[in-house]
């Protein structure tokens, strides 16, 4: 499950943005200025962090050029700023996006789960393994004792979603945001009939699939 530091001096930003990454699955943590943001990464791994410019002690310029000499860790800066140099300044630094206050939070969400997506495919040492499965998430290979099996794109990435969530209960809602993304707007029925395939698939792992009536479905490792 990927974490995300959430860095802004407005408390309420804070429990908004913290309010939307929970129900999409991240987990979160907050710091209410650039020291404080720098502190934490100095002790945890993040996944990604958002963070805003105009803050008291450290601004958020400083704060990022701080934590990347340390750790690689994606940005998304916030500001109630829409200068060209503000921008400039940002990517320089090797921001990942930029987003102007006041800001749609859906929209905020959307972009975070793309550069989480992003990252995720570019992370050449993941790798899952359980039993006789076994993932290779850099090249999207999928072997269940040592023979390949194919999946369609939205089977590899439904499996990767739940797997990167295992033990995790995951409503319909956020696997088809994720998986389909945030505007999805098709049959519901999707959903059952991709995990009917995947479950297909997989063979005796397909049973790590649980259904959670009323709810969504959870990957179980048996």
């Amino acid at each position: 499950m990927a974490k995300i530091l959430i860095v802004d001096d407005e408390a309420k930003i804070r429990e908004l943005i913290k309010k939307y990454a929970t129900y999409e699955g991240y987990i979160c943590d907050e710091a209410p200025d650039g020291e404080d943001a720098i502190k934490l990464c100095e002790t945890n791994d993040y996944d990604l962090i958002i963070m805003d410019v105009m803050m008291n002690n450290i601004d958020g310029f400083e704060a990022v050029k701080v934590i990347r000499e340390k750790k690689d860790i994606p940005v998304i800066m916030l500001t109630a700023l829409n200068e060209e140099y503000d921008k400039i300044k940002g990517f320089n630094l090797g921001i990942d996006d930029y987003v102007v206050k006041p800001f749609s939070v859906k929209e905020l969400m959307m972009r975070i789960n793309a550069i989480l997506k992003r990252t995720q495919k570019n992370n050449n040492s993941k790798h899952y393994h359980y039993k006789g499965l076994d993932i290779d998430f850099s090249a999207r290979i999928v072997e269940i004792n040592s023979q390949r099996i194919k999946l369609s794109l939205k089977e590899y990435e439904l499996l990767t979603y739940l797997i990167n969530n295992k033990n995790i209960a995951l409503t319909r809602e956020q696997i088809l945001s994720v998986v389909w993304g945030y505007n999805f707007y098709g049959d519901d029925r999707t959903l059952d009939t991709h995990i009917k395939l995947l479950r297909k698939n997989l063979g005796e792992y397909g049973k790590c699939i649980v259904t959670l009536r009323g709810v969504g479905y959870r990957f179980e490792e048996n």
